[in-house]
C-alpha cells in the first residue's frame, strides 16, 4: 500500500522549512540551536544527510573532528555530514536541501508498494521504508520547529504534522510514568495538554505496566499541566524539568509530577 497520507506530511513540513529557509540571514543561520554544538544551519544539514540517505545517495566522505557533543557512532556520522557543510553558506544549504527534497519527493510519488515495503532499519529497529516515513515526518518537523524556536519566525506549529509528532512520543509515556519515574501500582497520571496542539490523555499502571488512554480519566494522582511546545521540547531533551518549571505546573501529587517530568527525555 502506498502511504500517500505519510507523504503528503512529509511535504507538509519539508514545504515549510524551505519557506523559513528563505526567510534567514546568513547571521539567523550561523545562530546556535537548542542542540549543543550546532547552529540552525547544522539543524539543516542533519536533514540533508538524512533524506541523502534515504535516496540511497553516497555518504559524504568528510570525517569531522572529535567534539564533546558527539556521544555515540550515530551521533558521529550526524556530525560528519553537519560538519562538511559548516563551510558553506546558509544560502547554499537551503539550495541543496530544496534540490534534495524535489528529489525525493519525486521517488516518493512515483514509488510503487514494493518500494514501501522494502525491509530497513529505522530508529527504532527494524521495520520497513513505510515505517520509517513514519518516524521520519516526526523526526523532520521537530527539527523545523527547532529552526524556527531559536529564530523567533513562528509557524507551522499545529496541523497535521503536530499531532502526527504528539501520537508517536505519547507511545513512550507509559515507559516514562511506570518504568522511569516510578508511579506506584494502580496510580494515574494525568496530561493536560494546551495549544498549539490541544490533547488530555491519563497513564494508569496496571500489573506493574502503563496504558494509555485519551481523556484526563478520574482520581488522577497528579495531573501535569503543559503546553505543547514545552511538551515537545521536554520530550526531546531540548530543556529540562528545571530549565522550563515556569512552563509547566501539577495537581496533587507534585513529586511524582517532578518525577515524570524530570524523566520524559523519550528520544534515543
Amino acid at each position: 500500500m502506498i502511504p500517500t497520507d505519510l507523504i503528503d506530511l512529509l511535504e507538509n513540513t519539508w514545504t515549510s522549512t524551505s519557506a523559513l529557509g528563505a526567510q534567514l540571514t546568513e547571521a539567523q543561520w550561523k545562530m546556535p540551536s537548542e542542540l549543543p554544538g550546532w547552529t540552525v544551519q547544522d539543524t539543516l544539514s542533519h536533514l540533508i544527510g538524512g533524506e541523502r540517505m534515504m535516496q540511497r545517495l553516497p555518504p559524504t566522505t568528510h570525517v569531522a573532528a572529535s567534539a564533546d557533543h558527539v556521544k555515540n557512532p550515530i551521533g558521529a556520522n550526524n556530525e560528519n555530514d553537519v560538519d562538511s557543510r559548516r563551510s558553506s553558506s546558509g544560502a547554499q544549504v537551503i539550495a541543496e536541501w530544496n534540490d534534495l527534497v524535489a528529489l525525493r519527493l519525486h521517488t516518493l510519488r512515483n514509488a510503487d508498494d514494493a518500494y514501501f515495503a522494502v525491509e530497513t532499519m529505522t530508529p527504532t529497529g527494524p521495520g520497513t521504508v513505510a515505517d520509517f516515513l513514519h518516524i521520519r515526518i516526526m523526526d523532520c518537523w521537530l527539527h523545523e520547529q527547532e529552526m524556527r524556536r531559536v529564530t523567533g519566525i513562528v509557524g507551522n506549529e499545529a496541523g497535521g504534522c503536530a499531532k502526527h509528532a504528539l501520537n508517536r512520543l505519547i507511545r513512550t509515556i507509559p515507559i516514562v510514568v511506570g518504568k522511569r519515574a516510578g508511579a506506584p501500582e494502580g496510580a494515574t497520571v494525568a496530561f493536560n495538554i494546551a495549544a498549539p496542539v490541544p490533547h488530555s490523555l491519563h497513564c494508569t499502571i496496571t500489573n506493574g505496566r502503563g496504558a494509555v488512554s485519551d481523556g484526563l480519566g478520574t482520581d488522577a494522582l497528579t495531573t501535569i499541566n503543559l503546553d505543547s511546545t514545552t511538551f515537545f521540547q521536554l520530550a526531546t531533551g531540548r530543556v529540562t524539568a528545571d530549565d522550563s518549571k515556569h512552563k509547566w505546573s501539577a495537581t496533587g501529587d507534585t513529586d511524582l509530577a517532578y518525577r515524570v517530568v524530570s524523566q520524559f527525555n523519550m528520544m534515543i
